[in-house]
């Protein structure tokens, strides 16, 4: 019982990970794939995932997140590690 009682915050925070908080980061549309709900972003520091700037894909849990955007677009996102993809939670474009 008592390694339970030691055990059980490292456990929740493995659970949750960084998927408890997101910040909003920004970026540059560089390839939309709406078909396989991905994206690929070129962003900025994403200090909640502790990620340095570079481009990569995200994947996108609804297609319909990524209507009415388009290359070249400049974004900011929100984004959660989900296993082994980065799922983009929230979009919003720049006006």
């Amino acid at each position: 019982m008592r390694l339970l009682k030691t055990l059980a915050p490292a456990l929740l925070f493995s659970v949750l990970g960084s998927t408890a908080h997101a910040d909003w980061a920004s970026g540059e549309i560089r390839r939309l794939d709406v078909e396989n709900k991905r994206l690929t972003i070129k962003h900025g520091e994403i200090k909640s995932l502790d990620m340095p700037p570079m481009t990569m894909v995200f994947y996108v849990t609804n297609a319909e997140m990524l209507n009415n955007l388009k290359v070249t677009d400049l974004i900011e996102f929100k984004v959660v590690e989900e296993g082994k993809r980065f799922m983009v939670t929230e979009i919003r474009r720049h006006e």
